[in-house]
């Protein structure tokens, strides 16, 4: 068992995301197997590329609006209070809504 402060995490920016930043504070670097749990901050005019991965995914919806596209075309507004699950190999691009700053919690399993 392991708490993980406020303050605690490693800050970085996730790779084909643009305009964002986050905070780690449950990876295999901290003690995890399969499990990384990130707070992502996003300013105005901020989000990812489409791409998909092998991972599952579940974005939480912490503060702002988030829209993320599907690559067959789905959209979905995740705002605070929602929760987005995408499974392994789905598609999808984040962007931030109305030229506002958005916070969402995103946590990651790796299925290998």
């Amino acid at each position: 068992m392991k708490l993980i402060k406020k303050g605690d995490g490693e800050a970085k920016s996730a790779k084909r995301h643009f305009a964002q930043s986050g905070i780690t504070k449950v990876s295999p670097e901290t003690g995890s197997q399969r499990l990384r749990v990130s707070v992502s901050h996003f300013l105005p005019d901020g989000g990812a590329e489409m791409y998909a991965s092998s991972t599952e995914r579940v974005y939480f919806g912490i503060s702002g609006s988030l829209m993320v596209k599907g690559g067959k075309g789905d959209k979905y507004i995740v705002e605070p209070g929602d929760v987005l699950f995408i499974p392994p190999g789905e598609e999808r691009s984040i962007e931030t809504v109305e030229n506002e700053p958005a916070t969402m919690l995103v946590v990651v399993v790796n299925l290998d």
